[in-house]
């Protein structure tokens, strides 16, 4: 057991070599102890019935495909370092692309007209910048709360996203409107010495960053008033989906968004119906134009 939790020890240390968030660590070093406590036979003996039967234990728990998969990442990772790492010759139970299948919702986003009615309600310089941010920008909310003054180029209308998903930097652009409301918001902003662009403005936390929990209270606030179905997600679906039904081309939506696959970027293409609807009609004009194109009658 000591050299197994030494190993554990040195999986840790692995995935911080290889730059892995301190929230993608923890995570993965719950679910491996989660893991080992259930076990009732010794790690090296694990078998991919076993595998299965952990699934199962998992699912009587209650837990979603998504967690159960992140479960499954973080053993079939260990099992990896066994083998490469701690040179332990042993099979990983955890096959390659074994994983429960997963819902693909469509994204959500705001129809045309309920965006001004949204942020109608939004009077509140930080948190109208902020959510500008997310609405015209496609900032994750994690990606706002940690954004940084010495991120924004106002000059050249640009804000330089650093470590985003996947530790992945960016550069995104300022809208007319998010400009304006960016130079509003910092000269009123608290406290100038803050490294944080966005902080709170009252109360014992006055001057601190606002959380990203507490940018989530602020928006199911506005979703309140405004008696809305929204959510900060909603806000960088709704650029997506504007952007794609103003010809935007889905690599500079996928850039825009930090997206690691095109794929991704690609679903909303099934939501963005104005743009397959001017498609459709461009099409079939040029079809009703051509030689064998006349109306057919029934």
């Amino acid at each position: 057991m000591d050299a197994m939790t030494d190993a554990i020890v040195h999986y840790r240390r692995y995935l911080k070599r290889r730059n892995y968030s301190p929230h993608t660590v923890k995570n993965y070093m719950n679910t491996l102890k989660h893991f080992v406590l259930w076990l009732d036979e010794p790690i090296e003996k694990v078998s991919y019935k076993k595998i299965a039967h952990y699934i199962d234990f998992l699912q009587r728990k209650g837990l979603k495909p998504k967690t159960i998969n992140s479960h499954l990442d973080s053993i079939r990772g260990f099992y990896y370092h066994l083998q490469d790492e701690e040179g332990v010759a042993i099979s990983n139970p955890v096959k390659r692309g074994y994983a429960l299948r997963l819902p693909k919702p469509l994204p959500r986003h705001l129809r045309d007209e309920q965006v001004p009615h949204l942020f109608g309600e939004i009077q509140h310089p930080r948190d109208r910048a902020l959510f500008l941010v997310m609405l015209r920008c496609g900032l994750r909310v994690e990606e706002v709360a940690n954004l940084t003054a010495g991120a924004l180029d106002l000059k050249g209308r640009r804000i330089f996203v650093h470590h985003g998903k996947g530790g992945k930097d960016r550069v995104v652009y300022m809208s007319h409107d998010v400009y304006r409301a960016l130079t509003q918001y910092l000269r009123m902003r608290s406290c100038d010495r803050a490294k944080r662009l966005f902080l709170v403005g009252k109360g014992s936390c006055k001057g601190k960053p606002i959380s990203v929990r507490g940018i989530q209270k602020r928006m199911e606030y506005y979703a309140r008033k405004s008696n809305l179905k929204v959510s900060c997600h909603h806000l960088r679906h709704t650029m997506a989906t504007q952007l794609l039904n103003a010809d935007a081309d889905l690599v500079t939506i996928q850039d825009l968004l930090g997206h690691s696959r095109i794929k991704t970027t690609q679903r909303y293409c099934a939501v963005s119906n104005l743009k397959v609807q001017r498609d459709y009609f461009k099409a079939m004009d040029l079809i009703m134009q051509g030689r064998g194109g006349e109306e057919v009658m029934t």
